[in-house]
């Protein structure tokens, strides 16, 4: 929470007298001007200045010049409140009663302005200046009648009516006075709790803010209106924050959003990979309607998570698991397995077997050697060492690695080949990591694609649009792979073809996340399959190096 929020002003902070004598300030121009146009527009015995009009025209128009410049000190707040609301009140009183003198005296009825500010005076001044107040403009009232009289500048003085005038400015200035009281104790009470609100908004927003979970409401028209700083981090978008639509931080999302919005069916939990600008990450979203009813076409509330970090836990468990099992595995199956292969290889070679003998003795060598294979595979993982990534020019490690898979699997010329890459491209990850996910991927690659008739794998490597983080892809004109099935290759033992372990796909992943990559699949346009790579953020090296 901010210091600001907890050092708030003090609740006994007159706002209140400030904001009165401001909108008293604006009644004084208006009156001031009210004047002025009568005096000027005509002739009328009903106007005022009828007495004395070179003195009404000068009170007036200085009447008007320091309204202006109250309302100037005002705004700035140059004086202290007490003497300004004091000397405002004076200088009323005097060009009231100066103005009325102007226009006839108490007949002029100019008198009852002092009502208004004695008034308001009393509302907003100190208890003790109320009734000094209103006892100086009854002086002054009482004295211009007096003035009135012995200088003849009227013919006839009302008293009785200065007195009721006097009266009720006194009756004003003291019934003013509890009313003040209970307006100046509502408004402490109302900013007290409007400080204690505040308060509570800030430490909300900062319980939000700091939460490990990643939060984001959007309105109803997919704009961004609160998002915490774990869900910026995930979405890798510094600049995502409040108005701004979510398509821009996450199009995937916000389609599904939109999808999900006009179809029932549609799921509330859904998945999502995103290369972000410092980590990959794969994202689930879990999304709650906040308008009425649960209506989806209100607010939403959506929580993001990161299955990775999720993952990363289980396969930490899974790990653990089949490093127990590989023991049991490579002592309990890989010699009983080992024998099997051998005696099927010495029976194979005795010269009395039949055609179905040597047929059966080649099904139990294939068997042996699947199980052999899963054998190696699973205490791959158990034995799995940490990484040691180093820094790699991408374009001639792939050509050394291009002319061993190549040679290694005997490919013929434009079946395997690799597309202009820039010579810039470096990419930081582990050489014996970055070589056996390469081949199992090329691998599957020339097998799915010798299904369809023909052998034609590809490698293209570039940079991410936006991003920068280099990226590695392996498109292959095979099949593809089914959409049910597509968020499930990755995932340890499952195959969707006879004869394979369903290890290579997870391993790759595996050791991809080891290095601060991530491992994708997409559909290919046209048919086939892509399985792209990206590298960590180049602008994270030094701190990866560090770590």
């Amino acid at each position: 929470m901010s210091r600001d929020a907890l050092n708030q002003k003090p609740i006994d902070e007159p706002d209140l007298v400030w904001r009165v004598l401001v909108t008293l300030n604006a009644f004084r121009v208006l009156i001031s001007l009210t004047l002025l146009a009568l005096f000027f527009v005509g002739t009328d015995p009903l106007f005022f200045g009828d007495s004395d009009p070179v003195l009404f025209a000068a009170t007036a128009s200085g009447y008007l010049v320091f309204a202006a410049l109250s309302g100037i000190a005002l705004r700035q707040r140059w004086v202290p409140l007490t003497a300004h609301g004091v000397t405002q009140l004076l200088v009323d009183v005097v060009a009231i009663v100066t103005l009325m003198h102007s226009s006839g005296g108490i007949a002029s009825g100019l008198g009852g302005l002092l009502i208004v500010f004695v008034g308001a005076g009393s509302l907003v001044l100190p208890v003790r200046f109320p009734a000094i107040l209103a006892a100086t403009a009854t002086f002054a009232i009482l004295g211009e009648q007096a003035f009135s009289q012995f200088s003849g500048a009227l013919t006839t003085v009302n008293y009785p009516a200065a007195g009721i005038l006097s009266g009720i400015l006194f009756a004003t200035a003291l019934a003013a006075q509890p009313l003040a009281r209970r307006i100046q104790a509502s408004e402490a009470l109302a900013r007290k709790f409007g400080v204690d609100l505040k308060n509570v908004s800030e430490l909300n927003q900062y319980i939000v803010q700091h939460l490990r979970e990643s939060i984001v409401v959007i309105d109803a028209d997919d704009a961004v209106r609160l998002i915490n700083s774990s869900a910026i981090r995930l979405l890798g978008s510094s600049e995502l924050t409040a108005g701004t639509p979510l398509a821009v931080a996450f199009e995937p999302l916000a389609a599904h959003i939109r999808q999900w919005r006009n179809d029932m069916s549609v799921s509330s939990h859904p998945e999502f990979t995103l290369a972000t600008e410092s980590d990959a990450a794969r994202i689930a979203a879990h999304l709650a309607p906040l308008g009425k009813d649960g209506q989806r076409a209100g607010p939403i509330l959506i929580f993001l998570e990161d299955v990775g970090l999720m993952n990363a836990r289980v396969q930490q468990s899974k790990l653990a698991s089949l490093g127990r099992l590989s023991a049991s595995i490579a002592h309990e199956i890989r010699n009983p397995v080992g024998a099997m292969s051998h005696a099927a290889q010495l029976l194979g070679e005795s010269p009395g077997l039949g055609e179905d003998d040597v047929r059966l003795t080649e099904i139990i060598q294939t068997h042996s050697s699947r199980v052999s294979h899963i054998i190696e595979n699973v205490l791959q993982l158990s034995r799995r060492e940490s990484s040691r990534p180093e820094r790699l020019t991408l374009n001639a490690w792939l050509q050394d690695f291009a002319a061993e898979f190549i040679a290694t699997l005997e490919l013929q010329e434009g079946e395997f080949t690799i597309a202009a890459i820039d010579d810039d491209i470096v990419v930081r990850m582990d050489r014996g990591h970055l070589r056996q996910v390469l081949w199992n991927l090329c691998d599957n690659a020339v097998k799915y694609a010798s299904e369809t008739g023909g052998i034609m794998v590809e490698i293209q490597a570039g940079r991410m649009q936006g991003r920068g983080r280099p990226y590695l892809e392996i498109l292959d004109c095979g099949h593809g792979v089914d959409k049910s099935t597509a968020d499930k290759i990755f995932e340890p033992f499952f195959t969707a073809r006879s004869g394979g372990t369903g290890l290579g796909l997870y391993i790759s992943r595996e050791l991809c996340e080891l290095n601060r990559a991530t491992l994708i699949y997409l559909d290919r346009p046209g048919g086939g399959s892509i399985f792209r790579i990206v590298f960590s953020d180049p602008a994270r090296w030094d701190m990866q190096e560090v770590i």
